[in-house]
């Protein structure tokens, strides 16, 4: 399989991105003003609570069974290594070039988080379809077996791991703008404090003019804010510092009922944020997908031609074909706006592209080798390619529809997309060639 062949396979899945978020960029734009942003919302809301869960559902419950379950044991060991050193990778990037603190969490969630579904689902037939291919007769089940296991797997990893990720920052974003907003307001008020103050002391003077010919001893309008007026101020003072010193001396007093108290509290904030995230709508879509696929009652009842609920597995398929479509949409929509005015430094998205395309997979090849020699993996070549292949994706468009369900780093996600995902093309051929002439037989 040569150079060009897999150039073609690999652009394919690329440029159907591109020519998609193109057309949602146009449908976005003033000329057509189809998707203004009040419509990317809401269709990007229908997404996370619709779609997305039934696409999980659909692909698990239909792909995965218990055997399949057993037997492919590695993959989610190997995505969590994935999302592990990408993180760490993230985290490092974030330290070195200290993007914008509203940045961060997308830094890390595009180092991390990668497109384990819809481009394994076109790469990988493509790459069966190919003659020449290492990977022996029924390469496009398995591929597909392979591919859909491993979406499903992503989306959990992702709307678990990443999606704590992009949430945080998105707290941090509105923690950020509170307090410049009460640091405003608070610098409004001091000066209308002040602005008053010398309007004061302006009409005292005009009401008390001093007398140029001696008289009260009082010299040349020095005359200022009464005493009366000090004192009342020291006293607001003072009752506006005692309850502070009172609380302070309380603290202090007990220092570890509330050091003990403050520890219950995070605690709880944790498990509630924990909770929370389980019971998001892809999360327990996932759960559900894997719990009909890998019970054999669940499985016979909604999977197959002659499957009583067979209905149920149909429309939910029909609507989880919908999720990648919307994503790419909607980030073709935020890219319009994100072009002409981003925050995010080109050193960043260098940064981004390195991690994904140069030192990820470097790792995934010495991950799969060292798994191989251990006798962790199954000796199909295919499979191994899989896993391999699984660290050198771009990132995952589920990114973007946390950017854009919390508001945060909308504009900037669409950039990081269009640069990893052009980028894509030469590097998924570049390292698919790689992967398969290390894993072809002798």
């Amino acid at each position: 399989m040569g150079f060009v062949s897999l150039l073609a396979v690999a652009s394919t899945p690329v440029v159907e991105v591109l020519l998609v978020a193109l057309l949602g960029a146009y449908l976005a734009s003033t000329r057509c003003g189809l998707l203004a942003p009040s419509a990317r919302a809401d269709i990007n809301r229908v997404v996370y609570a619709v779609f997305t869960p039934a696409l999980l559902l659909a692909s698990l419950a239909s792909t995965v069974t218990l055997q399949d379950a057993l037997s492919w044991w590695f993959m989610p060991v190997n995505i969590g290594i994935i999302f592990f050193a990408g993180g760490v990778l993230g985290w490092l990037a974030v330290l070195v070039l200290r993007p914008p603190p509203h940045l961060r969490g997308l830094v890390v969630a595009s180092c991390s988080a990668a497109n384990f579904g819809n481009l394994l689902l076109i790469v990988i037939p493509a790459v069966c379809r190919e003659k020449g291919n290492p990977f022996g007769g029924d390469c496009t089940g398995r591929g597909l077996s392979y591919a859909s296991f491993s979406m499903a797997l992503g989306g959990l990893y992702i709307w678990t791991h990443t999606h704590g990720v992009m949430k945080r920052s998105s707290e941090v974003c509105r923690r950020m703008v509170a307090d410049h907003e009460a640091a405003e307001a608070h610098d409004h008020a001091k000066k209308d404090s002040v602005d008053a103050t010398v309007a004061v002391e302006e009409e005292q003077g005009d009401e008390e003019q001093p007398s140029w010919n001696g008289g009260d001893g009082e010299e040349d309008g020095l005359v200022s804010v009464p005493s009366s007026s000090s004192s009342t101020s020291h006293q607001n003072q003072t009752s506006l510092m005692g309850p502070l010193l009172s609380s302070h001396h309380r603290r202090h007093s007990s220092g570890k009922m509330t050091s003990s108290g403050s520890l219950w509290a995070k605690l709880k904030q944790g498990t509630h944020q924990i909770i929370e995230e389980l019971m998001a709508p892809p999360t327990v879509g996932a759960v559900l997908g894997f719990s009909v696929g890998t019970v054999p009652w669940l499985r016979s009842a909604f999977i197959g031609d002659g499957a009583p609920l067979r209905v149920v597995q149909d429309s939910l398929k029909l609507l989880g074909d919908g999720t990648i479509p919307c994503v790419i949409l909607i980030l073709g929509g935020n890219l319009t706006k994100g072009l002409r005015k981003t925050t995010m430094s080109r050193w960043v998205i260098a940064a981004i592209v390195c991690v994904r395309y140069v030192i990820l997979p470097v790792v995934g090849v010495a991950v799969v080798r060292t798994a191989r020699e251990l006798g962790f993996l199954p000796p199909d070549p295919l499979y191994q390619y899989v896993l391999m292949l699984q660290f050198a994706l771009p990132p995952a468009m589920s990114i973007g529809t946390m950017a854009q369900l919390y508001d945060v780093a909308q504009e900037e996600c669409s950039v990081v997309f269009l640069w990893t995902y052009l980028v894509a093309a030469l590097a998924l051929t570049a390292w698919s060639t790689v992967f398969m002439s290390i894993l072809a037989p002798a």
